[in-house]
């Protein structure tokens, strides 16, 4: 992760949770809360990477708890939460951020979405609420994506779930309003790190990889620690006044269709 100089966030005593943080964009979120001070838990399915993840968040001298869980099981969800509220004593800060990449136009596809993308977040924030409510800085951040804006052939599942993602944000800020939680979602652009879709992509289907690069104005692949940067803002007190709302953070990529 490349840290901004001199960076004006400071999340000394907020307790963050990150549901889908061992890997990419959310191990990125997990580390720059870390770096900026806060007690960070992370959730994912593979215990190697969460391991990993642990110490790294560890290294920056702030607690660090991790747990396996499969975000499509919502007795899993609640399981996580609770011990990771425990762990951290209250809960500031929600993440939402696991995807199950349902691309297919299929069953699998949908449910994958559906199950992950949508229902962890819904269930997440469900089971995180009455932690939230005890926080004076409480707030939920959705991973939604820009594929939720435009129609498109590749991945219309994908699509449409995080559409639902972003609706389910203004609705879920207008929702909970009343109790001081601000939620917000960030829509990342094509992002690409080790091991990742676009890190794939570039050896198993050259062509699109270079197509997608060309419609980038910015003339480059996102990276994760530019979503995470968002994510500080969003979850900061310089975004006090901002709920309902989905951030793109794409490099101009929506603006060319």
């Amino acid at each position: 992760m490349t840290p901004l100089p001199h960076a004006p966030f400071d999340f000394h005593g907020y307790r963050v949770v990150v549901a889908g943080g061992s890997r990419g964009i959310g191990r990125s979120i997990a580390l720059a809360f870390a770096e900026a001070g806060a007690a960070v838990s992370v959730c994912a399915r593979g215990a190697a990477a969460l391991d990993e993840v642990r110490h790294a968040i560890a290294s920056r001298g702030v607690t660090a708890h991790t747990q396996r869980c499969d975000l499509a099981d919502a007795q899993a969800i609640d399981a996580y939460i609770g011990e990771a509220a425990e762990v951290l004593g209250g809960i500031d800060v929600l993440v939402n951020n696991a995807s199950g990449y349902g691309f297919s136009d299929d069953d699998e596809g949908w449910l994958a979405g559906f199950n992950v993308d949508l229902m962890a977040a819904v269930r997440a924030s469900r089971a995180a609420l009455a932690h939230l409510k005890a926080s004076r800085n409480a707030c939920i951040l959705h991973t939604s994506s820009i594929a939720a804006f435009r129609p498109r052939v590749r991945g219309p599942a994908y699509a449409a779930i995080k559409a639902a993602l972003s609706h389910y944000t203004t609705s879920q800020a207008l929702q909970l309003a009343e109790q001081r939680i601000r939620v917000n979602a960030i829509a990342p652009g094509s992002i690409e790190f080790d091991g990742g879709l676009w890190d794939r992509c570039k050896t198993e289907a050259p062509e699109l990889y270079q197509h997608t690069l060309s419609k980038i104005p910015f003339g480059r692949y996102g990276r994760p620690e530019e979503i995470a940067h968002a994510a500080l803002f969003l979850a900061s007190p310089y975004a006090s006044w901002i709920t309902g709302q989905t951030l793109c953070v794409d490099g101009g990529q929506l603006l060319t269709g």
